[in-house]
């Protein structure tokens, strides 16, 4: 696969990794080791992941081909990376992060502080951006960690959430040390 795509320019509400062709826009389905997971696609490309939907959406027969058989291949290896087409809306700050986090490869972490240090900003603002993520796992804001402890997943401290954060971290191959 090739390097991760840049987030590229677009109007400050909207910004688009790569052009996107295909599909309109869809909600579809994967059931995972960790319970259903729901994508959500438009003209082809990845615009959202919803890690608890309330219900089973569609298949993974209804994914974009590219979508669909590179989730696949994560959730067969963890050291697998994304290269799909992925628009994200959000400030320019979260566009920032969500493009650091893509950075980070599988089996690695960093804390919130480092990457804080790294953008030139606060471990709570990374966070803040973390939490907002609309494509987590392919935007792997799973690979930042407290400084102590894994710190939050998607908005959650504890829970299902959180559990997903770990198994991910774990099919990674990333030792938790008691986190």
């Amino acid at each position: 696969m090739s390097a991760v795509p840049r987030i590229v320019g677009g109007s400050p509400s909207r910004s688009a990794v790569e052009p996107s062709t295909g599909s309109p826009s869809a909600w579809g389905g994967i059931e995972t080791p960790f319970g259903w997971l729901a994508v959500h696609w438009e003209e082809g490309a990845l615009t959202g992941v919803d890690l608890a939907p309330e219900a089973p959406l569609g298949a993974a027969a209804d994914l974009p081909p590219a979508l669909g058989e590179q989730l696949a291949a994560y959730l067969r290896d963890g050291q697998t990376r994304f290269d799909l087409p992925v628009e994200l809306c959000g400030t320019a700050f979260q566009l920032r992060v969500w493009q650091a986090l893509r950075l980070i490869p599988p089996g690695r972490t960093q804390t919130y502080g480092e990457l804080a240090a790294a953008l030139g900003t606060s471990a709570r603002a990374v966070g803040g951006a973390c939490r907002a993520n609309p494509c987590p796992i392919v935007v792997p804001c799973h690979r930042v960690v407290a400084q102590q402890g894994l710190g939050g997943f998607a908005g959650d401290t504890s829970g299902r959430k959180l559990a997903i954060k770990r198994w991910l971290l774990r099919h990674e191959g990333v030792a938790l040390d008691g986190r």
